[in-house]
Order: structure tokens, then sequence, then C-alpha cells
């Protein structure tokens, strides 16, 4: 712990989950997020919905936070707060507060990008983790996202490859809404798949050049073979969910292990380090845990804390920023698109 105890509150609201966070320097102080349920009733995020329930839990979130971290507002050093990428109403509501607060309060704002957020997060310090040397590759999964990104520094990082269409999290939970399984449908995947045999079927994986992804062929792939196997067995998913899941992710698996082999062999950084909500899939992290003893990788994988949207992560970001007086005009807008390195 440094001398001076630097507190950043941190305000995390880019898609449907409503988070504030207290960081004394690198160390978690409190982390609370709010879940919103609405959305399984329409099988996937309503924005609309999203940005109206930012508004209510905001303001208890906030205080939550600060009380579990046990400190006055009037002892923060900073506001952090996701400015994108991310759905544009759910985050004016996080943007919008962080700058009336830190007005109120007379302290700096810190703009932070989500998808750097994820990446950094490996740094808030943890008995349990262990941060990554520089360089290192993160790889960084969610229901938007999917990059392969190389990190430098703290705030040097070049995107080597990314998704042309789906993202690997939608690439989950579109195969598990053709499944007839409920919204998120990601964790049932991973769930079933535990169960089952995944070399039970065969799925095309599809073929991009360089270090870019693409899962809509799969997904579309994934499709057909069940209404096929539907028309001839009406049973056909009940009686397979386990081997069909199982099938599903280890395709998935596959295609996120070979482009990370060949980003290690065009780099030569061995060190790799997950982020993003998919980075919590069991499968996935078994497969990076193996290819420290096939490949002699050195893997970094977050607490499941970390992997979700948190704003724990945000405020990683904006202590690093805040050591580094990087900080935010007042006519900060939100971006839903915002890119790393933008």
């Amino acid at each position: 712990m440094e001398k001076e105890p630097i507190f950043i509150l941190a305000i995390e609201s880019s898609c449907d989950d409503t988070s504030a966070a207290v960081l004394c320097n690198k160390k978690k102080l409190s982390n609370v997020v709010a879940t919103q349920k609405i959305h399984e009733e329409y099988g996937g995020v309503v924005p609309e919905l999203a940005s109206r329930a930012h508004q209510q839990n905001i303001v208890p979130v906030v205080h939550q936070a600060l009380s579990k971290a046990n400190i006055d507002k009037k002892q923060l050093s900073a506001i952090a707060f996701t400015r994108g990428p991310g759905l544009m109403g759910s985050l004016l509501v996080g943007t919008s507060f962080a700058k009336s607060l830190a007005i109120g309060l007379n302290i700096p704002l810190i703009e932070v990008n989500h998808m750097q957020a994820h990446i950094l997060a490996h740094f808030i310090e943890e008995e349990s983790m262990t941060a990554p040397t520089f360089p290192f590759l993160a790889l960084t999964i969610s229901g938007g996202h999917t990059q392969i990104v190389l990190v430098r520094d703290y705030f040097d990082m070049e995107i080597l490859g990314e998704t042309l269409d789906d993202a690997v999290g939608e690439a989950f939970d579109k195969s598990a809404k053709i499944l007839g399984l409920p919204y998120p449908g990601g964790p049932l995947v991973d769930k079933y798949a535990q169960l089952g045999n995944p070399k039970t079927f065969q799925f095309t994986k599809p073929r991009v050049d360089g270090l870019n992804f693409s899962f809509s062929g799969l997904k579309t792939g994934i499709l057909y073979f069940i209404q096929k196997e539907v028309k001839k067995n009406p049973d056909f998913v009940a009686e397979n969910i386990n081997d069909i899941c199982a099938s599903i992710q280890y395709t998935i698996i596959q295609i996120l292990m070979d482009k990370l082999k060949k980003a290690v062999k065009d780099t030569g950084v061995k060190r790799i380090a997950i982020g993003g909500g998919v980075s919590a899939n069991s499968g996935i992290r078994k497969a990076l845990k193996e290819a420290e003893h096939l490949h002699g990788w050195i893997t970094f994988i977050p607490k499941f804390e970390y992997c979700t949207d948190n704003a724990a992560m945000i405020g990683i970001v904006g202590y690093l920023k805040y050591k580094e007086a990087h900080f935010t005009k007042q006519d900060v807008t939100a971006k839903a698109r915002y890119v790393i390195g933008s």
C-alpha cells in the first residue's frame, strides 16, 4: 500500500449490469453489482429497459459501494466511469451520474474504455491473483466483443485480431436459443457441456485469415444441423442436449485456441491473459490451463468476479490514469463504439 491512499469511485453501466466499486490504490474495498432480470422475458437485452433500470439502480448501488468500503464520499480522489463501448442509453446514465458527482465533489473525472478495463482487471491486487508482466497477449471474449490484443504497457495496446461479425458470447447465447434454452444461455451450454462428449457431433470451423474471428457461419451451421435432426426425431435435442452442448463448446474453444496459437507464433509472446464475460466458461479456462503444459504458455485467469461486467475493473484503470493525471473534461460524451487506443 502506498503512503498516500488514492480512493477511486468507479461506475460501470455499459450493458445491463449497474455496478459501483471503491478502490484504495490497487486494492478493491467494495464491488457492488445490480443485475437486471427483466431481460430474461425477452430472450436478450432490451436497450430501453436497460437504461431505465440503470436510472433506478445507480444511486442505491453507489451508496452501497461507499458503505461497504466504509468511506465517506468526501474522501474520494476521483470518479472513474465507463465511457464505452456499450449500449448508448446505458452508458449515458453512468456518464451523466459520474459527471454530476465529480462536479458536486470538485474532484477529477476519469473516462475508461470498457474493453481495456477487462484486460487491466488482472492488476487489481488480490491474494489469489498474479498480474501478468509486459508484454502479454490478452484474449477479450464477451457478448459483444472477441479480440486478441498485444499489451505492451498499461496504455500501450494493439488489437491484433477481432471478430468480423458475431462475438463469441453471442455465438454461445444464440446456440442456446436454437436449443430452446432460456436467456442467458451461454452458462447453460457450459453446464450441459461438462456432462457430454465433445466429439459426438462435428461442426465446421470457419476459415478466416490472420487473427480475426467469425462466428456467424458456425451459428448458421448449428441451426441447420438442429433443424435437420429434429425433422428426423422431434426429441433429438432433449435426448442429446449434453453431447450437443459439449460439441458446440468444443468447436468454439478450438477456434479461440487456434487463433491464440497463431498469435503466440507471430509475436513470440507466451504470456496469455483472458478477460470478459465468456472467460468464466469452464471449458475455455481448462483449455488455457492445458496449454501451459502443452505449449509452455503462462496463463492468467481472473476471478469470476472480474470476468463479468463490474466496476472494480473500471476502478483499477481509473487509479492507473489518476497516477498519470490523465483526467477527463466535463464536456465528455458517451461512445457506443470506443476502440482501444482511440
